[in-house]
């Protein structure tokens, strides 16, 4: 199938999957959650990817959350799926039930912990996307898989319809350059603290952990950068800086997004799934004296801000695991 223009969106939220203190999935702060971020200004959400914890999820729940997303958006964002598997064939049969599910494009990551050759990674991408009639984005972010899409095999996978973008989480710049120079594919920044340097040098948007917390400046420097406001897209990018650091420096994405939105009181616990745990006491003081520094940023006040250090504690074992199959 053919895709024409933009499908995903520009401002796409990597969505946290808020939990109950147990760690099970707490569906009623996943639609509040949801909601929020599109109201301020999200245009996509991306479910189940590296931020929603995908390795801890299972198959169901996170055909439930394209579900969940695809009433809570009622066409006013795009649902994308992201996790997919480091197994080619279960990947196959998870996008084709997240099609089926009602998912407006997938997102599928290289293969982790198995570190295929450049060969192997094609012939997976390749794979999942004849698998779907949805677009697709390539998630290439080696400093988790352990291997990068290189530049001659980006190229390759650009001749696929189906594929029609790639997030970047790999920060060359250089080679962001000579792929959009030399295909059609669309970037978006996997990046939180590069997002405004991507589109700087023609990426579509971003799809952001900070985002979570507040899609707002995001919309804005997006708009910015759409209208050739560089002045106004570089002061919004300033004012995210202490908020960005915070979310992104000290402890996992995942983590500290949880942490901050649970202490605005927009989620009912921080809890993440073991093996990642909870800020420590030395990692949640850091994390504090950043949002200490933010400043007048639209959705993001912490004047009220609650932080519970004990709720975030440790990590939950989820009574049902996720599986590879």
């Amino acid at each position: 199938m053919t895709h024409t223009g933009n499908p995903f969106g520009q401002v796409l939220v990597a969505l946290i999957t808020p939990m109950t203190a147990d760690g099970e999935v707490d569906w009623p702060s996943v639609e509040k959650h949801m909601d929020r971020v599109i109201s301020d200004g999200a245009d996509g959400i991306v479910v189940t990817g590296t931020t929603g914890e995908t390795s801890t999820l299972t198959d169901a729940e996170k055909l439930r959350l394209v579900e969940v997303g695809k009433d809570v958006a009622a066409g006013r964002a795009k649902i994308i799926t992201g996790g997919g598997s480091n197994e080619t064939a279960h990947a196959i049969e998870l996008y084709k039930a997240s099609e089926k599910a009602g998912a407006d494009g997938i997102m599928i990551v290289t293969p982790y912990y198995n570190k295929p050759t450049q060969a192997g990674i094609l012939t997976h991408f390749r794979l999942v996307a004849d698998a779907t009639d949805l677009p697709v984005i390539l998630y290439d972010i080696p400093g988790r898989t352990g291997v990068p899409i290189k530049y001659e095999t980006i190229l390759r996978l650009a001749k696929h319809p189906n594929i029609l973008a790639v997030k970047d989480a790999k920060g060359d710049f250089s080679e962001v350059s000579r792929v959009l120079n030399q295909t059609d594919l669309m970037y978006f920044s996997g990046d939180d603290s590069n997002v405004l340097p991507h589109l700087s040098i023609g990426a579509t948007g971003l799809i952001g952990v900070t985002a979570n917390i507040t899609s707002a400046p995001y919309r804005a420097i997006v708009d910015a950068v759409n209208r050739g406001d560089l002045a106004a897209a570089t002061a919004e990018h300033q004012r995210l800086e202490p908020l960005v650091r915070a979310a992104m420096t000290h402890v996992p994405g995942t983590v500290s997004a949880k942490y901050i939105l649970h202490g605005l009181g927009r989620i009912t616990s921080p809890r993440v799934r073991l093996p990642l745990v909870g800020p420590e006491e030395w990692e949640a003081a850091l994390i504090e004296d950043e949002l200490a520094l933010v400043k007048d940023i639209p959705g993001a006040d912490f004047s009220d801000f609650r932080p519970d250090r004990n709720a975030a504690a440790g990590g939950a074992l989820p009574k049902v695991h996720g599986t590879t199959r």
